[in-house]
């Protein structure tokens, strides 16, 4: 009778051992998906600002404005200053590529003599200094760039003040430092939120000045390996001056959120819209607690900030504002902690020896008779 028990005892206790991890882990994921859905203040910028544009580059986020260049990290929740690009201007396009910050075009100068420019300026994070590489062939403003196989792409914008709305779809190489043009949006828009999804580039919304509608709803999805365009279902209410982030399917399901944007005479809104890619059709998150207009949006291992942006009504007279909050969507996963895989290591260490023994004295066992 002592061989079976013995042999119950230690299946038991490897049972236990695969467990141990998986019990630890259920109140912390539970404890996360409480907070599905939901939104978080975090510290603020050093200074309020709008127009910013924001880039990830391993793990942190950086927001580049006018004046400002800022790195924040999110595991500290912390804000360090960092060098500013050489020519300060609003309404240009960010991207990342090799982890360096492409900074393409916008505009300098107060209304109605602004300046429109295609400057192309790349930020090393690794060695906080700006390099200006070969300008966008057209001066444009109030676009994004977007990369797709290492290319940055640059759609639509304006190359001057109002109904100067362009449909131009530039493509800028890091490689060999030189542009070329590709298939033109079909509806030009300005102000518009943008983001890649399996190597497709979202277009969604913005303002079309030579559409009887103004402001649009469309969600303008290009094929770069196929030169093409085609339409999306439009998101539920016409954009303008929102941004987009995408969630990566790892942590959180793939989608594209919507945020922010100006509900007209300047007036900020709460919108927290979300595109899945897959089923083409849109859905509603929980209102964004600060209301702005053109925030920057960065995602973090699939964690939604929202930056910045101009968070009161008056126009010309608008306020910018340093709130940065933080948004977990759902179906949000949270990471294991660090120790787990650690824990789990050991466990098979000591299966496999516990098996091997077992081997071993019922060999034993058998030769002894």
């Amino acid at each position: 009778m002592m061989v079976p028990m013995m042999g119950n005892k230690r299946a038991l206790l490897i049972v236990l051992l695969i467990l141990c991890p998986l019990l630890v882990a259920f109140p912390i994921i539970e404890t996360v998906r409480a907070t599905e859905d939901t939104w978080t203040t975090l510290e603020p910028m050093p200074t309020a600002e709008t127009g910013l544009g924001a880039a990830v580059v391993k793990g942190k986020i950086y927001a580049v404005g006018e004046d400002v260049n800022y790195v924040y990290n999110p595991a500290t929740d912390t804000w360090t200053p960092k060098t500013p690009m050489p020519t300060p201007r609003v309404g240009f396009g960010i991207a990342v590529y090799q982890d360096r910050i492409y900074v393409i075009g916008g505009g300098y100068g107060v209304y109605p003599n602004r300046t429109v420019t295609g400057i192309n300026e790349v930020y090393d994070p690794a060695t906080d200094t700006w390099e200006t590489k070969e300008a966008m062939p057209t001066n444009r403003s109030g676009m994004c760039a977007n990369v797709v196989d290492g290319k940055i792409y640059v759609i639509g914008g304006r190359t001057g003040e109002q109904y100067s709305t362009v449909d131009l779809n530039e493509v800028y190489d890091p490689e060999t430092d030189t542009w070329t043009t590709k298939e033109p949006i079909p509806y030009p828009v300005v102000g518009y939120a943008s983001a890649v999804v399996d190597g497709k580039i979202y277009v969604i919304g913005g303002q079309a000045e030579f559409d009887p509608r103004m402001n649009i709803d469309n969600s303008q999805i290009y094929d770069p390996e196929t030169e093409t365009w085609s339409q999306g279902t439009p998101i539920p209410t016409a954009t303008v001056a929102a941004a987009a982030g995408v969630t990566t399917g790892i942590m959180a399901p793939e989608r594209i959120y919507v945020m922010g944007g100006d509900g007209g005479f300047i007036y900020p809104l709460d919108r927290n819209y979300v595109y899945d890619p897959q089923a083409d059709i849109w859905d509603t998150g929980t209102p964004i607690l600060t209301p702005r207009i053109n925030p920057a949006v960065a995602v973090v291992n699939d964690l939604i900030y929202v930056i910045g942006g101009t968070s009161g009504p008056g126009g010309l007279q608008s306020t910018p504002t340093a709130t940065v909050e933080r948004y977990t969507p759902s179906g949000y996963i949270p990471e294991f902690p660090s120790w787990i895989p650690l824990l789990i290591t050991i466990i098979a260490v000591v299966v496999v020896a516990v098996v091997y023994r077992r081997k071993l004295s019922k060999s034993q066992g058998e030769a002894f008779k």
